[in-house]
């Protein structure tokens, strides 16, 4: 039924996004909009029932760069129904191998980066920091890099602090707890949940200086470890 879904909805607005081709901006925000129906829908039929704390400083805070946890599938689907509208994703190139959904997210405007290409990858970085700059967008970015095996809190990519120095956009942490459990990696199997997903406060950047990057990602690090339940916490460094 998830995959119908996805391939009906995901065709009607690829025929949209065509004739919005020369307006990236447009085909963003038309992609924002397909996510608010099919994120939903899709976490209906996973069985995960969200329950989202402080939803409104999603708006309040934007233009923003929002980063989230990853340790499921899910995390796509939750991200696509929360992000606001003007919202740019940031995803590794492997999203384009699914039928459907990755074809759209293709079009959309969307950023897709090659993690095994690192120059290419931080000049498709500042293209975006451009791009959400001249156009009053917000991104998206799991900081992560990809997906956690076991729900656990993975280091921190440099990336979305590079966008963030950038733009001088805030960042706001959006920690979805348990997802892996409703839906774990590389499994088709559901369990059904209720999704905790909690809206943190925005962390400023414009005083942010590349020369104390590592600094400013394990402020977003603990933000995230404090929140998180003892079962996704990262787990002590091994004694040296």
């Amino acid at each position: 039924m998830g995959f119908l879904l996805v391939a009906v909805c995901s065709t009607v607005t690829l025929l949209l996004a065509l004739l919005l081709l020369p307006w990236r901006p447009a085909r963003v925000k038309l992609c924002n909009l397909y996510g608010k129906f099919v994120g939903r829908a899709i976490l209906w039929l996973a069985g995960a029932s969200p329950v989202v704390h402080d939803r409104q400083r999603i708006n309040e805070y934007r233009p923003a760069i929002y980063v989230s946890n990853h340790c499921s599938t899910l995390d796509a689907f939750v991200a696509i129904w929360i992000c606001p509208i003007g919202g740019c994703g940031v995803a590794k190139k492997e999203i384009l191998r699914i039928p459907f959904f990755g074809w759209l997210y293709w079009l959309s405007g969307h950023l897709v980066i090659d993690r095994g290409d690192r120059s290419s990858a931080i000049a498709a970085l500042k293209d975006t920091a451009d791009f959400v700059k001249q156009n009053g967008l917000s991104i998206w970015i799991w900081p992560e890099g990809t997906r956690s095996q076991d729900g656990r809190l993975q280091p921190l990519k440099k990336g979305f602090a590079h966008l963030a120095l950038a733009t001088g956009l805030p960042i706001v942490p959006v920690v979805v707890h348990r997802a892996h459990e409703n839906w774990a990696k590389h499994q088709f199997t559901f369990q059904p949940m209720q999704l905790q997903i909690d809206i943190l406060p925005a962390i400023p950047t414009a005083h942010w200086h590349v020369e104390a990057i590592d600094e400013h990602i394990n402020e977003i690090h603990k933000a995230f470890a404090d929140q998180l339940g003892d079962s996704q916490k990262p787990l002590p460094a091994p004694a040296s």
